[in-house]
């Protein structure tokens, strides 16, 4: 059975989907900067006579047709960008670009879409119909590779039926996987806010309009947005991690600069929160003496897994890995670019558990000592390759 072939396939090249994941987490590259990524991964391809396209600069696309009868299409997407992050792990594959790691996995998803490829190259003769492997830059940074691969035509000639992502999740035990069906992870919007006033002397503030004080009544009454605007039986968040006055213990700023997040899984009430907390800024600000500019950057959208498509994944997780080895994901309020491909085309996002907590493995996506146990290379290129022959029908 294709199944067995596929398990033993993925057996016997662990070591190498190791050897290349340490390889890519070694070099990292930044955001639209994969030059190097992208030539390993092409050098890759151009091994298993597997034909790619480039796109979106540093992205590839590449197609295996199997060798039966079928005109089916489905994508696997993996991204392949770092994060400017100083690594603190004392490990043989420690990152050699200083303030650059690969810190959410991308290293490990990109590996292990090449041992999916090499398991379909091995087994074309085993299926019918078309998969379309999609090595995307740049998901961690506006505008979103996947967005600028759409824009070119990823999800053209041909076609895809269905799209595929994989991502690594530390709260999950290496071996296991989780899905969740509907939506899932949160679009994300950048704030950029400068409150404006008059600085001066801080023993005479009559003299001066504080926009320190101005911003504390912004950010309080700005979270009215979420506790009484927003519907409650949908999740929204409004964060603040970045306050500068720049003033001193006798000095009063002229203007303070805010940045912010801004999340929720409902497109409507996105567009009408923007308008809510710009309105009720610059209102506040105004009404006391002040102004602000109140700047939006808009971000990818929520993500959604197809609900007929996510649970035939499922199943099919199921049958490779065992029902117990398939879990049950929460919402996520966290954001995705593979949310693009999710608004256009069928989709399922899953996650693969890389967690050990016998050897510490346990650190957070986006920490500098975030690293995955590497057993999880025993199902990850294996699942995919098995996902896409049962979505392509054989």
């Amino acid at each position: 059975m294709i199944k067995e072939k596929i398990q033993q396939l993925s057996a016997d090249i662990f070591n190498e989907v190791v050897a290349n994941r340490r390889h890519l987490h070694a070099n990292p590259e930044l955001s639209f900067h994969e030059v190097a990524t992208s030539a390993f991964v092409a050098g890759k391809l151009d091994e298993l006579g597997i034909e790619y396209k480039k796109m979106a600069d540093t992205g590839l696309v590449a197609l295996i047709k199997g060798d039966k009868p079928g005109d089916g299409v489905v994508a696997l997407r993996a991204d392949m960008d770092a994060l400017p992050i100083f690594e603190a792990n004392n490990v043989d594959y420690k990152s050699t670009n200083e303030g650059v790691m690969h810190a959410c996995g991308h290293d490990a998803h990109t590996s292990s879409l090449l041992g999916t490829a090499k398991i379909l190259t091995e087994l074309k003769s085993e299926f019918g119909g078309t998969v379309k492997l999609i090595f995307q830059p740049a998901e961690e940074k506006l505008p979103g590779g996947a967005s600028l691969m759409i824009k070119e035509g990823v999800l053209e000639n041909p076609k895809p039926a269905a799209v595929i992502g994989q991502h690594v999740m530390p709260l999950i035990e290496a071996g296991k996987v989780g899905f969740r069906a509907g939506k899932y992870m949160a679009s994300t919007d950048e704030l950029y806010v400068t409150v404006k006033g008059k600085g001066g002397h801080g023993a005479q503030p009559q003299q001066n309009i504080d926009p320190v004080i101005i911003t504390a009544h912004i950010l309080t009454a700005l979270q009215q947005v979420v506790s009484r605007f927003a519907d409650p039986k949908s999740p929204s968040v409004l964060s603040f991690g970045k306050v500068i006055a720049n003033g001193a213990t006798n000095v009063i700023p002229n203007e303070v600069y805010l940045e912010g997040t801004f999340r929720t899984l409902d497109e409507h009430w996105r567009k009408e929160a923007h308008i809510k907390m710009k309105k009720m800024a610059e209102g506040i600000a105004e009404s006391m003496g002040g102004s602000c500019d109140f700047n939006i950057m808009h971000g990818y959208p929520f993500l959604i897994n197809e609900e007929v498509l996510t649970a035939a994944t499922r199943g099919h997780a199921e049958d490779y890995l065992g029902k117990e080895n398939v879990v049950d994901l929460d919402i996520w309020m966290a954001a995705e670019d593979f949310a693009y491909y999710s608004q256009v085309a069928d989709s399922c996002f899953y996650r693969l558990g890389t967690r050990n907590e016998a050897r510490g493995i346990t650190s957070s996506v986006h920490t500098p000592t975030f690293d995955v146990e590497e057993d999880a290379f025993k199902i990850s290129t294996g699942l995919m390759a098995y996902l896409a022959v049962k979505q392509l029908g054989n």
